[in-house]
């Protein structure tokens, strides 16, 4: 609040610390719309997307904000980690959970997960290895072994957000199926190991240090997606049960969002990981939750939920574009321009060697699993799959504010360069790549090499899709030839055993169990698509008794 204070006494408006607060916030409301207009305007552009436009407009802020306090600050906010992991980053995480083409994501789940669990331990042994090895004979010689493999994990997240807005659903369903995916699974992964490294004693490091790391991330992992599903569950059945549409559509709307935050701040309470919880939870919520409300309640959260998550994302964008200019954090890093720049390109290097490590061998793996060829994963779309995970985002920037910072001030010299060489390696990959990845796109695929195929029409009703109106028994992934050819079972064919039809077709097989299981167990529980909610006067007389006498 500093230049904040410095302003407001230049232009006479007093010295009191709310109406500060309410001049910040203001400032970047303003800045929030001017945001939204920009992005508005640039929609069609092939080079700029809504990230850069937001990472640009506080860039040029914080010049402006520079400049009017004489080179003291580029602030209008303090950091605060409090505020991105609490309130920030929930929203974001769950609407990507909520909004997900569940199809799509199930049906490319081995890949996704190849990708964002086993490609990030791949990325966080090559970046933590590279950065010891180089990083003390570029003058950063007091971080600790902590440190460095902390700068793995650091970068080793990649920005699902800013991918996505270079990404079409219609033109190229299935990489963006794969870098969403992975994506969110990336992020999640990294902040468990993250937090799993923060928990690591490293006085007498042994091989049972390696073991402890890897339970205690399994056991973050799998305790937050559990607790992320029980939920989920919990809103639909409480949604289901007591119909709180009969009274009051606000009522559902409430519960929805708030069971949501609740199972963020439970995976906090519990030391566990909030965007694993938040993220599994949105999916469940969209499953079960979501058709168990009226129909204007699914609109109106359906909108809602993605409004949040979008002005969350464009605050933290805003953000990293001011504090690159943080004067403080770059008059403490003690390094010349020189080893400023070596850090730089080292990690920019170690970034594309790791990600190019996981990616190409991994690609090779999921497609020598998946059994239909319409699935799987050309070497053109391995190398757009590549460079759009390039991009760092907000998730580094956080991490690295939680290592190397308290209250958003560096620790010391070697942590101060860690944090300013973090912010530069944000703003080259998102700026640089991001703008690039359209053009590399629409030149390694062009429209008549898309395939679209395995873009069908299928999927269910979901937040994504309102109107869309399907076969309730429709499986949700099969292949596309087997879908032509009357799906897997179809009458005509021999009866084949159930381990001949796993090693033909996995993933459809495990998808007609789960089916199965749901249909007879999970819906008439927790509701789910083809449950209508009752509400009075929405249903004729007729309807509503039959609908009394089948609930009774």
């Amino acid at each position: 609040m500093g230049t904040l204070h410095y302003l407001m006494t230049r232009t006479g408006l007093g010295e009191d610390g709310d109406h500060m607060h309410v001049m910040a916030i203001s400032l970047f409301v303003t800045l929030l719309c001017a945001c939204i207009v920009l992005g508005h305007l640039l929609e069609e552009n092939r080079w700029m997307n809504e990230s850069i436009t937001a990472l640009v407009l506080g860039f040029c802020t914080g010049i402006i904000v520079l400049v009017t306090s004489k080179g003291s600050s580029s602030h209008i906010l303090q950091f605060n980690e409090e505020l991105f992991f609490i309130y920030l980053l929930p929203p974001i995480i769950f609407n990507a959970g909520f909004q997900v083409k569940k199809k799509q994501f199930f049906r490319n789940f081995v890949a996704i997960m190849l990708f964002g669990v086993v490609g990030v331990f791949i990325s966080f042994a090559i970046i933590s290895a590279g950065c010891s090895f180089v990083f003390p004979k570029l003058g950063l010689g007091k971080l600790l072994i902590q440190d460095y493999l902390a700068l793995g994990t650091i970068f080793s997240a990649t920005d699902s957000v800013c991918t996505l807005q270079v990404l079409s659903q219609d033109d190229t369903p299935l990489l963006y199926s794969l870098v969403f995916g992975e994506g969110v699974v990336n992020d999640a992964t990294s902040v468990v190991l993250f937090r799993a490294v923060q928990k690591l004693t490293f006085d007498d490091f042994t091989g049972l240090e390696v073991l402890q790391m890897t339970g205690s991330f399994l056991y973050l992992f799998f305790s937050s997606t559990v607790l992320g599903i029980m939920t989920g569950l919990l809103s639909a059945y409480i949604i289901k049960t007591l119909y709180f549409g009969r009274h009051s559509t606000d009522r559902e709307i409430a519960i929805m969002t708030l069971m949501a935050y609740l199972s963020y701040v439970l995976a906090e309470l519990l030391f566990l990981s909030g965007i694993l919880t938040v993220f599994f939870c949105g999916i469940v919520m969209s499953h079960y939750t979501w058709h168990n409300v009226t129909e204007s309640s699914r609109v109106t959260t359906k909108h809602a939920f993605a409004t949040m998550s979008f002005i969350a994302e464009t605050f933290i964008f805003l953000y990293v574009g001011m504090d690159a200019l943080d004067v403080d954090k770059w008059k403490m890093a003690t390094t010349t321009l020189g080893q400023s720049f070596g850090l730089f390109s080292t990690l920019l290097v170690l970034i594309l060697v790791g990600r190019a490590a996981f990616v190409f061998p991994l690609s090779a793996l999921s497609n020598y699993i998946r059994k239909s060829s319409n699935t799987k994963i050309g070497i053109r779309q391995q190398v757009i799959i590549w460079w759009a995970g390039l991009m760092r985002g907000a998730v580094s920037i956080a991490l690295a504010f939680n290592q190397f910072t308290i209250s958003g001030d560096a620790k010391n010299p070697e942590f101060a360069t860690a944090i300013t060489t973090t912010i530069g390696v944000v703003l080259f990959s998102t700026v640089v790549f991001g703008m690039l990845t359209k053009p590399l796109i629409n030149w390694l695929l062009p429209v008549y090499l898309r395939s679209y195929s395995i873009s069908d029409t299928s999927d269910p009703p979901s937040p994504k899709d309102l109107n869309s109106i399907n076969d309730f028994h429709v499986p949700l992934l099969l292949d596309s030839e087997q879908r032509a050819n009357g799906g897997l079972f179809n009458g005509m064919a021999p009866r084949r055993s159930s381990l001949s039809m796993l090693l033909a077709a996995p993933t459809s097989y495990i998808h007609n169990l789960w089916r199965s299981f749901d249909d007879s167990y999970m819906r008439p529980v927790f509701g789910g698509r083809g449950f209508v909610p009752y509400v009075p006067g929405y249903l004729s007389i007729a309807e509503e008794d039959e609908h009394n006498s089948s609930h009774f």
